[in-house]
């Protein structure tokens, strides 16, 4: 098997009160993409708006050096949240396992609350884009329990290597 390049990820925090000092799960993401051997592009903190949220997450998907976005923050139900009305109409494909799979162990640690969550995965156009709560439980959850174990699987799909490589149990 050839060494693949590292995936290339763009990151985004969606909130109107963190700032680079106080940007606890942006910080978090960046060092988990590290330890999954992925490559952090770029970190971005944007407004809680839909037109700011959908112009950034546009772009990334236009670029060439990005295979991943990102978001974490805006998921919720109050009203500021709108990161999932921004990114959702935004997707060529929703991936409904990576929510309801969340959600599911979100429960385990957070009870009935995981329901409030709306985190959303998908693809436009070659990117993958998953939109994750912003506390950095569920940024650390997402990403150690779903997201880095399959997005290399899931870029090189998008980039249409579509071969499957399929283990025996004996590990052959």
């Amino acid at each position: 098997m050839t060494q693949r390049r590292p995936i290339r990820v763009l990151t985004a925090t969606v909130s109107d009160t963190r700032t680079p000092e106080t940007d606890e799960s942006g910080r978090l993401l960046a060092t988990l993409l590290e330890e999954g051997g992925l490559s952090l592009t770029a970190h971005h903190i944007v407004s809680d708006e839909a037109a700011t949220i959908r112009a950034l997450v546009e772009a990334a998907c236009g670029a060439e050096d990005v295979d991943v976005v990102l978001l974490s923050g805006g998921t919720g139900i109050a009203a500021r949240d709108v990161t999932i009305e921004a990114v959702a109409p935004l997707l060529d494909k929703e991936l409904p396992g990576f929510g309801e799979a969340f959600r599911r162990l979100s429960f385990d640690e957070i009870g009935a609350r995981a329901m409030l969550s709306r985190a959303i995965a998908g693809t436009r156009g070659t990117t993958v884009v998953a939109a994750l709560p912003g506390s950095p439980a569920a940024v650390r959850l997402a990403m150690r329990s779903l997201l880095v174990p399959v997005l290399e699987h899931a870029v090189a799909l998008l980039e249409g290597h579509t071969e499957h490589r399929h283990r025996s149990p004996e590990g052959g």
